[in-house]
């Protein structure tokens, strides 16, 4: 397994580190039903994108 040789600075990590920092996942209120949604995601409920129908949906029993 390679070791580094020299020790890298504080500067060069942090800058490393930088991009490691965890986002929040985006959503968006729903206009019909008003609960939280990802956005480009077909809703499993009713099968739509953009308002068109794109997956039939099994009713739960």
């Amino acid at each position: 397994m390679p070791n580094p040789k020299r020790r890298h600075s504080k500067s060069r990590t942090r800058q490393r580190r930088a991009h490691d920092a965890l986002t929040a996942p985006q959503f968006y209120l729903d206009k019909d039903t008003g609960e939280p949604k990802q956005p480009h995601r077909i809703d499993p409920k009713t099968g739509e994108y953009k308002g068109r129908k794109i997956l039939d949906v099994k009713e739960e029993v």
